[in-house]
């Protein structure tokens, strides 16, 4: 960790990817899943706290979502999934050699119970900002899932 201004500053690893990737990410960003374009709508704009990548070129692969500031990547499993579960448990053992931590859901499971969901990642994202110091250990969690409203 670097020091600026008497602040703490993490440092952030810079992830190379195939340059074939960047377009296809591109691609996967325009034209999202049904369960993505959910998922996202509870993750955009620091809902839970923490910034959110989609569709995030890494090494040889490429996350539905990612975030940089705790190494966390999300992943949906559809019926692109089927019959390659250990291509995806290989995929899971590179990027976690990366010391990326990766989630799944199934697309069943987004879309059947999508505050379910987002209370699960919101519990990881507090966890993994606990134990990299980044919060502190009685704040409350942050966001209020796909059904509340803010008042103004």
């Amino acid at each position: 960790m670097g020091r600026k201004n008497g602040k703490s500053k993490m440092l952030r690893k810079i992830y190379q990817y195939r340059p074939d990737l960047k377009e296809k990410a591109r691609h996967n960003r325009n034209h999202p899943t049904f369960a993505e374009k959910i998922i996202w709508f509870g993750l955009r704009g620091k809902q839970l706290g923490v910034d959110f990548d989609r569709q995030k070129p890494i090494g040889n692969f490429i996350l539905d979502f990612y975030c940089k500031e705790l190494n966390l990547g999300i992943e949906l499993d559809g019926d692109s999934h089927e019959g390659q579960e250990s291509y995806d448990e290989w995929r899971q053992s590179e990027l976690e050699k990366l010391g990326i931590k990766l989630i799944r859901f199934e697309n069943e499971e987004v879309i059947g119970n999508p505050d379910l969901v987002l209370k699960k990642i919101q519990a990881f994202v507090f966890e993994l900002k606990r134990e990299k110091n980044l919060t502190h250990p009685l704040s409350p969690s942050v966001g209020g899932g796909l059904n509340s409203q803010t008042k103004k």
